[in-house]
């Protein structure tokens, strides 16, 4: 797809948030996930919040050992409230583990102010740290010793192995909704990856990270374009629209009933795949589905319905 500035990679590929708060249903998920034949597994992030959220890089450890071929991704890591050094260390393990199966989604975060006050990491500086993380990691992943000079870490040159298995480390794909968020994604990721966003937007986006990309002299590497979609299948179209209208209302006390049916996919699966279809014209090759019917249920109705079409929409 021609976007100025960007190289998409015109591959099309359906992956899934990770349901499960406890071992079983993480390894009975997983297990189904990769043998639905879906592309990816991703995992959110968060050091404290609301609800008990399983560490990020240690699922998807886990997830390695379970699996075999499916992609593994986080979706995002927040950054800044982890040491870009000690995240180096780990992600190199899981990748060498899995065989060279990680995508790095990354982001700022900030909805949950005391986690990054428990982690003694100023919310303020969020932005910063992380454009300085994202080189961090690429040069613990590449060279054979680095080190770093910048605002918010510095250290004296250090070996940390093992290395990835893909030469400079895994994809890094990066998050957000805000215009600096574009401008990270251009002149630092390799990849965008939308949330809560609608189709006109994401299509804006794609322009504004081209142009960024372009201007840092990036034009022409392979970028990857994903949109992380909550989703609810139901025969019943407008049925599934008031679950997710309901459910998004009480998880972001705000009305979503209107926003619910530019951020969601809602209905029977070929009515979600017209859904992803308006997105891969406007640029998007990865969906990513969050569950918010029954996780089983979508698993199963993706591997039989809409996974084989999917391939077609490009």
């Amino acid at each position: 797809m021609e976007i100025e500035g960007l190289n998409v990679v015109d591959e099309v590929k359906m992956g899934m948030m990770l349901p499960g708060s406890d071992r079983a249903s993480v390894l009975d998920r997983v297990r189904k996930m990769e043998n639905a034949g879906l592309d990816s597994i991703w995992v959110g992030d968060h050091i404290a919040f609301h609800i008990p959220v399983i560490e990020s890089l240690s699922l998807l450890a886990f997830c390695a050992a379970a699996t075999e071929r499916i992609e593994l991704a986080t979706g995002v890591l927040l950054l800044p409230l982890r040491n870009p050094t000690l995240t180096a260390k780990m992600t190199g393990s899981i990748d060498m583990l899995s065989n060279g199966r990680l995508t790095l989604g990354v982001g700022v975060g900030g909805e949950f102010p005391p986690e990054f006050q428990a982690v003694d990491s100023p919310i303020a500086d969020r932005g910063p740290r992380t454009n300085e993380a994202i080189e961090i990691l690429r040069r613990h992943w590449a060279e054979g010793k680095a080190g770093y000079e910048g605002e918010h870490f510095k250290f004296d040159p250090v070996k940390i192995e093992p290395k990835p298995v893909r030469e400079g480390g895994p994809p890094i794909i990066v998050g957000g909704r805000k215009s600096v968020s574009m401008k990270r994604a251009g002149r630092l990721g390799d990849g965008y990856i939308s949330h809560m966003c609608d189709v006109e937007t994401y299509s804006n986006n794609l322009k504004q990270i081209g142009g960024h990309a372009k201007d840092a002299g990036r034009a022409g590497k392979p970028f990857q374009t994903a949109a992380l979609l909550f989703t609810v299948l139901d025969d019943n179209y407008e049925a599934a629209h008031k679950r997710a209208a309901e459910m998004l209302g009480k998880i972001y006390n705000t009305d979503f009933t209107e926003a619910s049916k530019r951020y969601c996919l809602l209905g029977k699966p070929e009515d979600c795949l017209e859904q992803m279809r308006n997105f891969a014209k406007a640029g998007c090759r990865h969906f990513v589905m969050s569950a918010l019917s029954d996780p089983d249920e979508i698993i199963e109705r993706a591997s039989t319905e809409m996974i084989t079409e999917l391939r077609s929409i490009v």
